[in-house]
């Protein structure tokens, strides 16, 4: 026989309570947006140094790679 999830809320369902919907919907977009925040600092991270040395190789003078990473 297979169980059944309830999925009632605990608590009291207050004058000024949400409903069930917008706690979840709220919440999801919480942790949608928590999650590209850090998957935003990841790309940052890793990606600047590379981004730099690509837009510094396409710029007049075309430089080579070691007179970009040189720290003269």
């Amino acid at each position: 026989m297979a169980s059944r999830v309830s999925l009632k809320s605990k608590g009291k369902a207050g004058k000024g309570s949400k409903s069930s919907n917008e706690k979840s919907s709220a919440q999801c977009f919480k942790e949608w947006s928590t999650w590209a925040i850090k998957k935003a600092k990841v790309v940052t991270h890793y990606g600047f140094i590379p981004l730099v040395i690509i837009i510094g190789m396409n710029t007049e003078p075309k430089p080579q790679l070691y007179q970009l990473l040189s720290p003269i």
